[in-house]
């Protein structure tokens, strides 16, 4: 199968994240752990894990909360430790009060497959209804060469992500599940939506993810 050959309701579903992207989105939170407020415009709201960030928003973390942020052009992850305020950049923050990041680099591509995060879940959502009461395992597609190079680069990445990783970090299954996903490898994102609900057995969009992937291969 073609990899552009997508089923129409994922083009659909992904639609709103490549539009927001091309509005002005310039990065995404790809981690946080307790509540932070975010400040865009005039409003200000409970930030949320897999938000996209707009160059201006500020963001308050409070004593005790870790909140990451990725942005897309520059591949620049800065994890906050509270008590820290920042404003988002284009490429990256500026720190009102607190102390300075820690900063790493992600490869290219892994924060827009991150960004992608609200919708796979949305996907998962109506995917696992559709799927409700079907009957035996579909067979993966087979790849074409390029589609091959692709999950094995991702892979490799995955495994780089995840050995710099904090442990309760989800980050690299994520993206992994992503391009898993664009690929229709339903078997084989068994194991990384597994991964993910050993590292966070509490979180409910996994517990989407991993439904989905149950229906998805015929499990019950």
């Amino acid at each position: 199968m073609n990899r552009w050959a997508r089923p129409a309701a994922l083009v659909l579903a992904l639609a709103p994240a490549a539009a927001a992207l091309a509005a002005g989105d310039v990065g995404v939170v790809n981690h946080l752990a307790g509540y932070v407020a975010v400040t865009s415009g005039a409003s200000t709201s409970k930030a949320q894990a897999y938000m996209n960030i707009h160059e201006g928003d500020t963001f308050e973390v409070p004593a005790g909360v870790v909140l990451k942020v990725v942005y897309f052009r520059s591949g620049r992850q800065e994890s906050f430790s509270g008590p820290a305020v920042f404003r988002v950049g284009a490429q990256q923050s500026a720190v009102q009060q607190g102390a300075q990041p820690q900063v790493s680099m992600l490869p290219s591509g892994v924060p827009q497959k991150i960004s992608q995060t609200p919708e796979l879940v949305q996907i998962a959502r109506l995917g696992s209804s559709a799927h409700a009461g079907a009957r035996g395992a579909p067979r993966d597609p087979r790849l074409t060469p390029q589609q091959q190079a692709e999950v094995r680069e991702a892979r490799e990445t995955y495994a780089k992500l995840r050995a710099e990783t904090p442990d309760d970090d989800i980050t690299p299954e994520l993206y992994l599940y992503s391009v898993l996903q664009d690929n229709q490898l339903y078997g084989e994102m068994k194991p990384v939506v597994a991964e993910m609900a050993r590292r966070q057995p509490s979180n409910s969009d996994v517990a989407v993810l991993a439904d989905y992937v149950k229906a998805k291969t015929g499990q019950k």
